[in-house]
């Protein structure tokens, strides 16, 4: 039987785009399943574990923020921009989408546009709420256009509130987070420990 993943994020995070391919790398050498999880972290998820939206943080963590994204996009050699053109950025049109593309084509297809998804953000610097930015990155990968209308369904609006309301009930308080059976782990800075618990099985 294959190890479990609930794989929670942000479609707008720099730290879920750091280890969104490493994290994908590592759940497919295990041949584990990835449930995608694109989460309203800003809207319900801080606000319910006080976690501060950026302009609401302190001088001193903006600055030191800004200091590990440039060490670990030179560590993994992964491009991104400190400060993109489209950021802050509302992410939940993209993670209907993610989550339409996950019912209709499976986790692979979800790894795939979440992927595009945050590329476009950090290393392309386009605007992922606007809607022509997401269709142009399901024609990209190759998926169906009608996705599109398919994430501005009742039925996406409400997989998006259900992962959102059981990444709270995991005790997820930040993005990315992955949980295995009970085990939380937080950020892409622990993807060692993720592929150490997935190598137990």
């Amino acid at each position: 039987m294959s190890i479990a993943v609930d794989y929670y994020f942000a479609p707008q995070s720099p730290w879920a785009y750091l280890g969104h391919q490493r994290f994908w790398r590592m759940a497919r050498a295990a041949e584990a399943e990835i449930a995608v999880l694109p989460i309203d972290l800003g809207g319900r998820v801080f606000p319910s574990s006080g976690g501060l939206p950026l302009a609401k943080r302190a001088p001193q963590r903006l600055a030191y923020r800004l200091q590990e994204l440039r060490r670990f996009s030179a560590h993994l050699n992964a491009p991104l921009h400190l400060e993109p053109q489209y950021f802050p950025v509302a992410g939940d049109d993209a993670a209907k989408l993610i989550l339409a593309v996950a019912t209709r084509d499976g986790a692979e297809a979800a790894m795939a546009i979440s992927g595009a998804v945050l590329r476009a953000v950090w290393a392309e610097q386009r605007n992922i709420a606007d809607e022509a930015v997401l269709s142009a990155l399901l024609a990209e990968q190759g998926l169906p256009a009608r996705r599109l209308e398919d994430a501005h369904s009742q039925a996406a609006h409400e997989r998006y509130e259900a992962a959102t309301a059981q990444a709270m009930a995991a005790g997820v308080f930040g993005a990315p987070s992955y949980v295995i059976g009970d085990e939380l782990f937080w950020g892409q800075d622990r993807l060692d420990f993720v592929e150490r618990r997935l190598a137990q099985g």
